[in-house]
């Protein structure tokens, strides 16, 4: 088992009255709530979350895009993954997964091509490159791209990104949205041909689960609704990837669960409620006219009823309203309790869903930053040890970076 830490870095002082005062956290939130002082002391201790996770011998440190919210202050992915690259380097184990960058935001791509070369040459051969779609709010909303020509610009960038790397020569690139008399990207990346890639999302759609298997990619289901929400949509990936004649390796997928851990199932309870609470209340409080833009999802998936995880619109939230702790736990939408019964939690849903790439959200909300480092360091020290091995030697670690106490790579 491969276990990634991920911060959301959400705003974690949002006002009492935020839900009545406010009808989004995505795109309409002025910034007049922002207090820059606060947020320096965030962004800190958000940076220091991640060090200690590296610390701890987490397998990696992964890092993704949003704008224009108080739900994930990462707008820029890779400036966060610069100030880890060279801890990750000479860390034990750990990569560096940078889960953003949305393709179709970048004019050129080949933006992306250079920052992610740089990265991976900083952390010696540790870097995973992630390249989510993005979701309506970020792309259509806060950035203008039209809904239509989002996934055309998506691919298109993804094509360039991928010769740009591959490519020892100047070559040139005229595509529908990008025309490149030169292309000549320096640095190329440390891994030859490229770093592993994985495909982060959220619609789990048939269309990108045949995709992923054309390019040997990975596919990450980025849901916030926990593992019993997931379980169809993993039904769905593997039961697609026999139709097509594939393997079952789970390292083909990764999963995001929200974990809260302490010394007792009622002090975890106790600890972590609110801040679980804040979260679903405040950081997911997203207008309904905000979350897909007409035009936003394929024909294909739109026909096959695929709809946004955010916003109260969504089935994960209607089957989370309301619910109680205990019942936030029995559903899966968290992992709680003290570290035997996380353990227990986290053995049942890897089993359940197949998956090889653990991704875990330790930091939820409104958590002080005290109690996020213990959530944290529990997990490093308590129960990451004795769940590792859950596959054993029963299948080969696929779409990782090749990491020796080096930090170097077998070079093609």
């Amino acid at each position: 088992m491969k276990f990634v830490f991920m911060n959301l870095m959400s705003y974690r002082d949002l006002p009492e009255d935020f839900t009545e005062k406010y009808k989004s956290v995505y795109i309409s939130l002025p910034n007049k709530v922002y207090d820059p002082e606060k947020g320096h002391q965030m962004y800190n201790d958000f940076i220091d979350q991640y060090e200690l996770a590296i610390d701890l011998g987490f397998d990696g440190v992964g890092v993704n895009e949003h704008h224009a919210n108080a739900y994930g202050m990462m707008p820029s992915p890779n400036l966060i993954a610069a100030t880890l690259a060279r801890k990750v380097k000479d860390s034990e184990r750990t990569v560096l997964i940078v889960l953003g960058n949305s393709l179709a935001l970048y004019n050129p791509p080949i933006r992306v091509a250079e920052e992610l070369a740089m990265l991976d040459n900083i952390s010696g051969g540790r870097l995973i490159a992630g390249f989510p779609v993005g979701t309506s709010m970020d792309t259509n909303y806060a950035y203008g791209i039209n809904p239509a020509e989002l996934r055309p610009r998506y691919y298109e960038a993804h094509d360039l990104i991928m010769k740009a790397w591959k490519e020892r020569e100047v070559f040139h690139f005229n595509g529908e949205f990008n025309q490149l008399r030169y292309v000549n990207v320096w640095t190329r990346p440390y891994q030859e041909p490229h770093p592993p890639v994985w495909i982060p999302g959220g619609a789990a759609s048939q269309e990108t689960f045949d995709w992923v298997a054309e390019n040997d990619y990975q596919y990450s289901y980025l849901s916030f609704y926990g593992h019993e929400f997931a379980k169809d949509k993993f039904d769905k990936f593997w039961e697609r990837r026999k139709q097509l004649g594939l393997d079952m390796n789970p390292y083909k997928v990764g999963f995001v669960q929200m974990i809260c851990i302490s010394e007792t199932d009622e002090k975890a309870k106790e600890e972590y409620e609110e801040h679980i609470n804040y979260f679903f209340e405040k950081s997911f409080h997203v207008s309904p006219e905000f979350l897909e833009a007409p035009g936003y999802r394929t024909e294909k998936s739109v026909r096959a009823g695929m709809q946004s995880q955010y916003g109260t619109e969504s089935a994960g939230a209607k089957l989370r309203a309301g619910l109680n702790w205990e019942q936030m736990v029995e559903g899966g939408y968290i992992i709680a309790g003290s570290p035997e019964s996380v353990i227990k939690q986290i053995r049942k849903a890897i089993k359940k869903l197949h998956v090889g790439h653990f991704i875990a959200l330790l930091n939820h909300g409104s958590m002080p930053h005290e109690l996020a480092l213990k959530n944290i360091r529990l997990m490093g020290e308590e129960v990451i040890p004795h769940v590792r091995d859950i596959w054993g030697d029963q299948y080969e670690v696929q779409n990782w970076p090749e990491v020796t106490e080096k930090a170097a790579v077998k070079k093609g």
